[in-house]
């Protein structure tokens, strides 16, 4: 394997010149930079970046673990993380934990001993994790949820207040018998979108005509929801499903049953639905802007990074956006 004295050898120059090319660092005229770039290339020079980071305690990598990459919100958060990671000279090490809490913890045992410089977690479970990559003093950001009395810096939306308008559509179309497919109990997103649209409810006068089901953020659970919902009476005439996977999961199990969305019974949810799951614009939601939090929350880690002990910790709530489309139906026809 050629060293840096063999580069600068070919390039004819001082081995700190080198140096200064391959960590950007120090003044080198253009000329001489392209000559060590050149020699870099013939030779196939690939720096020492483990004894470069023992150096200077960084090794320019961030983790990001999210709890379904499968689902096309977390893949777009993923892009904003790793499209402001990459712009920063940061390598980004992306895990999936499936909801489980003791993936999560291994995953950061794991990372915690590769020396990585920053985490962005959208956590699987209760603080446990959380504590642990503080304990270790390593910078951390939470994404998409709160862990409730936990000081750390989080972005996320404001899941209730999307729901909230969600709800106030389905109330503005005539509807009083909704069917909520929530996520699992103890997430916070999935309470808080109860919550803001049992607040929509409430100021309507029909908090009591909304029936409540907790299950997982899965198209199966989405499903088993929605069948249990059906065997109700009396029958609801909406659904609200907590995230675009049960979604999904809602329309399978109306269609298997002979409804049709919106003609029978109208759905509406959280989180866009990517054209390859549904051929054209369809769902009614509140539209969460994934790319902007993955991005937001880099810039975030970074500054902690940089400065470990500066501010308090923050947190950034991003707004929804309500599109209105067919799947919700046509306010005149009630």
């Amino acid at each position: 394997m050629p060293n840096i004295r063999d580069v600068a050898r070919r390039a004819g120059v001082a081995p700190i010149t080198v140096s200064r090319v391959v960590n950007r660092s120090g003044y080198v005229t253009s000329t001489l930079r392209e000559r060590v770039e050149a020699a870099i290339t013939e030779l196939g020079y690939v720096p020492n970046t483990l004894a470069r980071s023992l150096r200077s305690r960084r090794t320019h990598t961030l983790a990001l673990l999210v709890t379904d990459i499968t689902n096309p919100f977390f893949t777009t958060i993923a892009r904003g993380v790793e499209d402001a990671a990459s712009a920063a000279g940061f390598m980004l090490v992306l895990c999936n934990t499936d909801e489980q809490a003791t993936k999560e913890q291994a995953y950061l045992q794991m990372l915690l001993r590769k020396r990585i410089d920053g985490v962005l977690l959208v956590p699987a479970g209760d603080a446990q994790s959380l504590h642990m990559i503080q304990q270790q003093g390593i910078p951390v950001v939470v994404l998409d949820r709160r862990i409730e009395g936990s000081q750390v810096d989080v972005v996320r939306c404001n899941s209730e207040g999307g729901a909230y308008e969600l709800g106030r559509l389905l109330i503005s179309y005539g509807h009083r018998r909704v069917a909520v497919l929530a996520g699992p109990q103890g997430v916070s997103t999935a309470e808080d979108r109860v919550r803001g649209f049992q607040r929509a409810m409430a100021e309507s006068g029909i908090e009591d005509q909304a029936q409540i089901y907790y299950g997982d953020f899965t198209q199966k659970s989405g499903s088993t929801m929605t069948q249990q919902a059906l065997s109700a009476h009396p029958q609801p005439t909406a659904f609200f499903a907590a995230n675009n996977f049960l979604a999904i999961g809602a329309l399978n199990a109306l269609h298997t049953a002979g409804f049709r969305v919106p003609e029978d019974i109208a759905l509406v949810g959280f989180d866009d639905l990517p054209p390859a799951l549904l051929p054209f614009p369809f769902l009614t939601v509140a539209y969460q802007p994934a790319y902007e939090m993955g991005r937001r929350a880099v810039q975030l880690l970074l500054d902690r990074i940089e400065k470990p002990s500066g501010n308090a910790c923050q947190e950034i709530v991003l707004d929804c956006e309500l599109i209105v489309r067919r799947s919700s139906g046509d306010p005149l026809a009630r």
